[in-house]
Formats: structure tokens, sequence, C-alpha cells
């Protein structure tokens, strides 16, 4: 969902929806949706069903470079890495 969607769905500004958004949980709505596309991929990879560029694709990215920077940054491990835990 983009920051316009989720702001209309609660009937404020963008701008004001991503500042409320920042003070109530401490991260941006940018910052949210990376941190849950990377949960779901997590638990994509525990299933162990589809490859990484699959898992990348699924839960939003545009590709498995930008899905691995994020989740190296955020989890602290590669996806590779990970799946072999």
């Amino acid at each position: 969902m983009s920051l316009k969607e989720l702001s209309n769905l609660v009937r404020m500004s963008p701008h004001y929806f991503s500042q409320l958004f920042k003070q109530s949980t401490g991260i941006t709505p940018h910052q949210y949706v990376i941190r849950c596309r990377i949960e779901r991929a997590k638990n994509l990879m525990r299933q162990g069903k589809l490859s990484l560029a699959e898992i990348a694709t699924q839960v939003g990215f545009v590709d498995q470079s930008h899905f691995h920077r994020y989740f190296k940054r955020l989890v602290g491990v590669t996806p590779k890495n990970y799946r072999k835990t």
C-alpha cells in the first residue's frame, strides 16, 4: 500500500498521516511496510517451498538484490544464511 492509500483510509493528508504514524510508532510508514515484508519473507523462508527470488517478488520487492539489501540491514544476516538456520 502506498502512503496515499493509507492516508486516504483514515482521511488525512499523506504528510499529516506520516507525521502522526512516526510520532506514535517511532518509524515511518515506509519503514513499517518494509519490516512487514521482511517478516513475511522470513515466514516463507521457514516453509522452504520457494526460491529467494520468488520470495522477494512475492513480498513486494522489485528484485532479489533489493530484497537482499533490506533483509541484511534489518535482520543482520543475508537471506541465504538466514535460511540455513
